[in-house]
C-alpha cells in the first residue's frame, strides 16, 4: 500500500468532533475568530467573509499569543495579535516571511453540523 494512502486512511479514520449545528452556531467574534476546546485541545476556528470555516492551533507558533484575539486580513490570512505575523489558513505557512508554520485541522461543514478532525492534515490534501 502506498505510504500516502496509509496516511490518508489514518487521518480519515480519526474521530470528527461536532463544533456546532451550523456556521452561525459557531458564534465567532466580529474578527471572524473564536477559540474552542475540543478533545482536550484548544483550537482557533475562523469563518471567512465567504463563509468558509477553517481551524488551526489556538496559539501562534512564534510567541504563543492567542490567535482568536487576532483578525483575518483582506487576503483571508489569520494575523497574530502580538507581533502581527500572518498565516495562510489553507497551508499554515507564515506569509509575512518569518518562517513559522501554524498547525491546521480539517473542517467539514455538513447538513447536520460543523465538524473538526484533530488528526494532522497531510500537506498533499
Amino acid at each position: 500500500m502506498d505510504g500516502r494512502y496509509s496516511m490518508y486512511l489514518a487521518v480519515m479514520s480519526t474521530k470528527w468532533i461536532k463544533l456546532g449545528e451550523s456556521i452561525a452556531d459557531l458564534h465567532v467574534g466580529e474578527n471572524g475568530l473564536r477559540e474552542f476546546e475540543v478533545g482536550g485541545k484548544k483550537i482557533c476556528v475562523a469563518v471567512t467573509e465567504s463563509q468558509e470555516v477553517k481551524a488551526c492551533a489556538a496559539t501562534c507558533p512564534h510567541a504563543s499569543a492567542p490567535m482568536a484575539e487576532g483578525w483575518l486580513d483582506a487576503m483571508g490570512h489569520i494575523v497574530c495579535p502580538r507581533h502581527r505575523y500572518r498565516f495562510c489558513l489553507d497551508r499554515g505557512l507564515n506569509v509575512s516571511g518569518e518562517g513559522f508554520h501554524l498547525k491546521r485541522y480539517m473542517v467539514d461543514v455538513r447538513e447536520d453540523g460543523v465538524y473538526v478532525n484533530l488528526g494532522a492534515k497531510p500537506s498533499w490534501l
